[in-house]
């Protein structure tokens, strides 16, 4: 996993449309972030991305692509698939026992959202979160949940 020498990171994996991917996918993400020394957000970031990659699965067509991306400070999820379907906020009773996947990672992140695919077949649903001297900032700021668009790093190569 090359890193600039301004210090971004990105992993990219296209992955099979099948739910027994999400824990080999989990591992994978555990170990990069092990890797990009992010260990404090295995938790937070795991729990996204099998919530994302079952919708992908679930409700998405193939192929389904999981990256992630690291600059000093932040560190972002995408999950794109190809599915026509949006992903959506339910309104659910207590008892439900699917349709939370959304409100969990707004839970988990410090932002999120969706950005339909240029040719209009498929999305990307994307999680970031800020990390070290930035955690402070985020707490007495405003997160922009709910953007459309999904972050860019915040330094990258040209």
């Amino acid at each position: 996993m090359p890193e600039t020498p301004d210090g971004l990171r990105t992993v990219c994996w296209e992955l099979p449309h099948d739910l027994a991917m999400v824990g080999k996918a989990r591992r994978v993400v555990v170990d990069t972030l092990i890797a990009w020394d992010l260990r404090d957000l295995a938790d937070d970031v795991v729990l996204a991305v099998s919530e994302l990659l079952a919708n992908a699965v679930t409700y998405g067509e193939a192929p389904i692509r999981l990256s992630l991306w690291a600059v000093p400070g932040e560190f972002c999820v995408r999950v794109t698939d190809h599915g026509s379907d949006q992903p959506r906020y339910l309104d659910l009773g207590l008892d439900a026992l699917h349709g939370r996947g959304l409100a969990i990672v707004a839970a988990l992140a410090h932002d999120h959202g969706i950005t339909p695919l240029a040719d209009g077949h498929g999305k990307t649903v994307w999680a970031r979160w800020r990390h070290g001297s930035q955690n402070t900032e985020i707490i007495s700021g405003d997160s922009s949940a709910g953007h459309t668009e999904p972050p860019a790093p915040l330094r990258g190569p040209g």
